[in-house]
């Protein structure tokens, strides 16, 4: 298939009515696995342990929406690979304005809630 048919593909085509349920879903088992990474890492004591755990839950997201995508691309669901790709662009943006501004103001904020 050429290119500029699979684009046509992609436009064009509809997605199926159980596609959110099936995204829905599929984040139980990043919920899972987020939570087991929690545990683990907050008795430790490292460094800037908040960024850790942003990016850790940023990268489990970001992942679960490269399946996404790639799985919309496969079925030439043009809606599911672009809010696939949004959702990566989206974590990597909240990793971004945890680090340049929000990790600051939260820690203003709740100061004393957290050892860091």
């Amino acid at each position: 298939m050429h290119i500029n048919e699979k684009l046509d593909h992609l436009v064009q085509s509809r997605r199926d009515k159980t596609e959110v349920q099936r995204w829905l879903f599929s984040l139980i088992p990043l919920g899972v696995a987020f939570a087991f990474f929690f545990l683990l890492i907050l008795p430790m004591d490292i460094e800037h342990k908040d960024l850790v755990m942003v990016t850790g839950l940023a990268a489990g997201f970001a992942g679960l929406q490269a399946y996404w995508t790639f799985r919309g691309w496969q079925r030439d669901e043009g809606l599911t690979v672009l809010l696939g790709l949004l959702g990566i662009v989206l974590a990597a943006l909240f990793v971004w304005a945890y680090d340049a501004v929000l990790g600051d103001v939260l820690h203003r904020v709740f100061r004393g809630w957290l050892r860091y």
